[in-house]
């Protein structure tokens, strides 16, 4: 598929974290087709390596970061490395996160979930961005639109919106900030999951009838991020098909 052109300016780098899979391997690679560089950021080597392998046999220029985005001297020597490797990094997702299945207690998930957007967010912009600087944050509907049984997932959600509206309102001469919340999507984290009683309670209710593709939200998340929504700032955009308004 020829991929649409959200007017980006060819050789513009953006960093992703999360880039291993789903979501964030979406971004990456459809970041790559529209003609930007990429960060690509994950805690697993082996499949930020496949990744940047697609982007590369694309012709694509990649640089990668494997490490916990939770560790400032990992941000600070991912993103030296990054702009060393790619110039300025105008475009910022920020993707990476726990699952809600991870055994966290709450106060160490919401520094890692929060926390770590902040710090990256804040180590990026320190020194300054180049004009039409943009960032997008993976949210979720779990938090701002529906609870979900596990506390410190709906609150870490609701959270990153907050922060999200925060920079919207105040930072906006540096960068544009909007949140993308994903309704139920096919990425490894929910495998198996559409099979399972609950998935199918839950994909019975979306109007859609069925669940998104990781491109579904990667294409809203590069939407966001472009020059085609250089007036959309501290949006809250729920990709989830319709479900949240059947709820």
């Amino acid at each position: 598929m020829t991929a649409p052109d959200f007017g980006f300016r060819r050789g513009d780098a953006i960093v992703v974290t999360g880039a291993g899979s789903g979501i964030g391997r979406a971004t990456a690679l459809r970041a790559a087709q529209m003609g930007l560089n990429v960060s690509a950021w994950d805690l697993n080597a082996g499949s930020l390596e496949e990744t940047a392998a697609l982007i590369r046999y694309g012709g694509g220029l990649v640089h990668t970061v494997t490490g916990d985005v939770s560790d400032e001297s990992v941000v600070r020597t991912g993103l030296n490395g990054s702009r060393e490797a790619l110039g300025e990094l105008r475009y910022l997702h920020n993707n990476a996160g726990p699952s809600s299945a991870a055994p966290l207690t709450f106060n160490d998930a919401m520094s890692i979930s929060v926390g770590s957007v902040r710090s990256l967010t804040e180590i990026w912009a320190a020194g300054g961005l180049p004009a039409g600087a943009a960032m997008v944050v993976t949210t979720s509907v779990a938090g701002n639109l529906v609870g979900t049984e596990v506390d410190w997932y709906s609150a870490a959600k609701a959270a990153l919106m907050g922060y999200v509206r925060h920079t919207a309102a105040h930072r906006a001469a540096e960068f544009r900030s909007n949140g993308v919340a994903p309704g139920m999507t096919d990425t490894p984290r929910l495998q198996g999951f559409a099979e399972s009683p609950r998935g199918q309670e839950v994909l019975g209710r979306i109007p859609l009838a069925r669940m998104a593709s990781p491109d579904d939200i990667a294409y809203a998340v590069l939407f966001l991020l472009s020059p085609l929504g250089s007036y959309i700032n501290g949006v809250f955009l729920p990709v989830d098909g319709g479900w949240t308004i059947t709820q």
